[in-house]
């Protein structure tokens, strides 16, 4: 075990230390992607729907590694990384990490800003977030080429709650961005951040009581085996960005860039189509298990007209009023 350790450790840093991108002597250019999980994931079927596209599209002798199971860290570091221009070239990142760079990032998927599936679809479709993709593009100089994402989000649990008058006070983590903590208090809820490898611990040593996170992140973390109950909240839909360091992307040839962006959007949708179509299927899986229940939660709107002024005051705050404004325009 501690052999293993180092080789892994030593593998990490020798990843970390190298440049994410050469072309030493004629040798094809390689690029590295990174990922928390395993490729039962959404995110990684998108990352390779990716790298299949870009092989196509371009033509040419290329190679991708992509660091799967956290072996390179976690989404924050594969952010940070991209910004650097260091280690990672592409990698699928939570809105929620870019927040030190865009104030409005996060916003691109906070709570109870899509009625369904299909008013997030037109959101998508209609390039509704690419004043978000230019600020982040600019400052944090990552490009953010395509949009994966698509899984219901719901409040797991280890205990049972049922309504607003039991959901008051339960202490759950959230991401880091404000929105997430600011919603949530309002709801009546007392969360905090915590970083998303450490719940499952915090969850069984009762520092935490609950979580919210899709079917996918439900599964892969294992988070039933310390809270099987799923508050169907459905107080989010994931949207999900496929991002590409612009310090690679700059030093790239121009066919190459072009097939970059191409193959982004549609790697992009693939992992919406996976993980959308996926959600119901993994629910059922895990519920006719054993390992989780879905417990009903019928004071979802009650809970939205809490989230509402919030989400709108927050919007004037960071200045995507005008990005909340045409969301809503697209209610069906």
């Amino acid at each position: 075990m501690i052999r293993r350790r180092h080789l892994l450790a030593g593998a990490a840093g020798a990843a970390l230390a190298a440049p994410a991108l050469h072309t030493a002597r004629a040798q094809a250019i390689t690029l590295n992607g990174a990922s928390q999980f395993s490729d039962e994931h959404a995110f990684n079927k998108a990352m390779l729907r990716f790298e299949e596209r870009v092989k196509h599209y371009y033509g040419k002798p290329i190679n991708f590694v992509l660091h799967r199971n956290s072996s390179l860290g976690l989404e924050k570091q594969y952010f940070e990384y991209m910004a650097q221009g260091r280690a990672v070239d592409y990698a699928v990142v939570s809105p929620a990490h870019m927040s030190t760079f865009s104030r409005a990032a996060p916003f691109i998927d906070a709570p109870f800003l899509f009625n369904d599936l299909a008013h997030w679809n037109r959101v998508l479709d209609q390039d509704v977030l690419k004043p978000i993709a230019d600020e982040v593009a600019s400052r944090a100089r990552v490009m953010l080429i395509g949009y994966a994402g698509g899984g219901v989000r719901n409040i797991f649990a280890n205990k049972v709650v049922r309504n607003m008058a039991e959901l008051r006070g339960l202490k759950i983590r959230v991401q880091g961005a404000p929105i997430w903590s600011r919603t949530f208090q309002a709801a009546g809820m007392s969360p905090t951040v915590i970083a998303y490898n450490e719940v499952y611990n915090a969850i069984q040593n009762n520092v935490i009581e609950a979580g919210e996170n899709e079917a996918a992140g439900v599964e892969q973390m294992r988070f039933y085996e310390v809270a099987p109950n799923l508050i169907m909240t459905q107080h989010a839909i994931t949207i999900r960005p496929l991002c590409f360091s612009a310090h690679t992307f700059a030093r790239l040839p121009e066919d190459l860039k072009e097939a970059i962006l191409k193959a982004g959007r549609e790697g992009g949708a693939h992992g919406r189509e996976v993980e959308s179509s996926e959600d119901e299927q993994k629910l059922v899986a895990l519920e006719s298990a054993g390992r989780l229940r879905r417990i009903p939660f019928p004071e979802r709107g009650e809970m939205k007209r809490l989230v509402d002024p919030v989400i709108a005051a927050y919007a004037r705050e960071i200045g995507a009023d005008g990005i909340l404004a045409r969301m809503q325009g697209l209610v069906g």
